[in-house]
């Protein structure tokens, strides 16, 4: 796989494709390590080292969703040996971390970890898109044998098949909720005129007794009869309206999703973070389909841009009303602030890239994606900014 030759560190010249691949898979990346630790703990057997992960890289974050022999769920992308793993075709392995000049100043190799030695295998999806790693570690210079290496190999592919069944899954889940959607509104629909119809029938019924029309009766005997049935049949699927969730899935649960995730790397640039609820709504379920990726792009971008000791909050909220339904998101930062003119670029979905206040490269695909993310789920997004001042971001999606 080609990279980018004029970065520091390496980025792949499909970056826009691979990013996108890993978003579509919309992992919730604190919920899915059960699905692997078997295979971290069989990979470390297999390789002789005390430690193993399995990571999933995108714009800002390397991303440990599983971990065997090392408690980590995130680091930097930037102090990731995985990101160059995910540039390569086949393996990457460094024999001594310290005498190697991409990682010896890495704070798990000069720090208490004092870690040696790194071997790592591209999580390469059917497409080809290189979303992640599993890698082993340890604290002793070592060499793996091509035995070893083929059979790491075969615990990569396992790893991607079952990102690819979580993939399924989850898409198959979302179709069943929006055909049930579909099917309650059909209902809805339904119920109303043949609740009419019922009433007519009556009044035809009533009048037909008074002026002997019997041989009528059992004509409206029979109609009505049919038009209950369906009646019955559209009241067991409200019914189970009542019965369906979505997903397990609200406000409260939101916020501490985002906190866990997203408190790390704003501690990192001693950045106050805080996430409220502004809303009397917090046990309401709703889907969270692509929700962690709205927002954790927003939450990333805002630290990305947000100086030492400034600020980034976010606000949940939902609006209910009669007929609708609204989720909003607000992220908020007292950076540099937008133009008018970047802000339209940002709506138009072609702003480039650009390095934060600590030098984070911006890979320019984040705040695109998040636009289209958003009018997938038919939603809206308003940016509120004076350069200077910070920015913030209101989304609005309705469930």
């Amino acid at each position: 796989m080609a990279v980018a030759p004029e970065q520091t560190r390496p980025i792949p010249l499909n970056e826009a494709e691979r990013i996108k691949t890993l978003a579509e898979f919309d992992f919730d990346f604190t919920d899915i390590q059960t699905n692997f630790d078997n295979i971290t703990a069989l990979a470390a057997k297999i390789s002789g080292t005390n430690i193993s992960l399995v990571n999933l890289i995108d714009s800002f974050t390397q991303w440990s969703v599983s971990n065997y022999g090392l408690e980590i769920d995130q680091m930097p992308r930037d102090e990731s040996i995985c990101q160059y793993t995910i540039a390569q075709d086949g393996h990457f392995e460094i024999s001594d971390l310290s005498s190697d000049e991409r990682s010896k100043d890495f704070f798990y190799v000069r720090g208490p970890l004092n870690l040696r030695y790194y071997f790592g295998i591209p999580l390469r999806t059917p497409e080809g898109y290189n979303i992640g790693a599993l890698c082993v570690l340890d604290q002793d210079v070592k060499k793996l044998s091509p035995e070893k290496i083929e059979l790491l190999k075969l615990l990569a592919i396992e790893v991607v098949d079952k990102f690819v069944n979580l993939k399924v899954l989850h898409n198959t889940r979302l179709s069943l909720d929006d055909l049930s959607i579909k099917q309650r509104k059909l209902a809805h629909d339904i119920r109303g005129p043949l609740s009419g119809i019922k009433g007519l029938i009556e009044i035809i019924r009533t009048r037909g007794y008074k002026n002997k029309m019997f041989d009528v009766m059992d004509y409206l005997f029979m109609i009505d009869k049919s038009n209950n049935e369906v009646l019955d049949l559209t009241e067991e699927i409200l019914i189970e309206e009542k019965k369906i969730i979505k997903d397990d899935f609200n406000l409260n649960i939101f916020k501490d999703k985002l906190e866990k995730l997203y408190a790390p790397q704003a501690k990192a640039k001693n950045i106050f973070f805080k996430v409220s609820v502004i809303s009397a709504h917090n046990e309401v379920n709703f889907s969270k389909s692509k929700l962690l990726h709205i927002s954790g792009n927003l939450i990333s971008n805002a630290i990305k841009f947000s100086s030492d000791y400034g600020a980034v909050t976010v606000k949940l909220g939902l609006d209910i009303k009669e007929q609708e339904k609204n989720l909003r998101i607000s992220v908020s930062d007292n950076g540099n602030g937008l133009s008018q003119a970047k802000i339209d670029q940002v709506m138009n979905g072609d702003l480039e890239s650009s390095d934060g206040t600590q030098g984070e490269r911006g890979y320019g695909f984040g705040l695109p994606m998040v636009l289209r993310d958003i009018k997938s789920l038919n939603g809206s997004m308003e940016i509120i900014s004076e350069e200077g001042w910070g920015t913030n971001f209101e989304v609005k999606i309705p469930f």
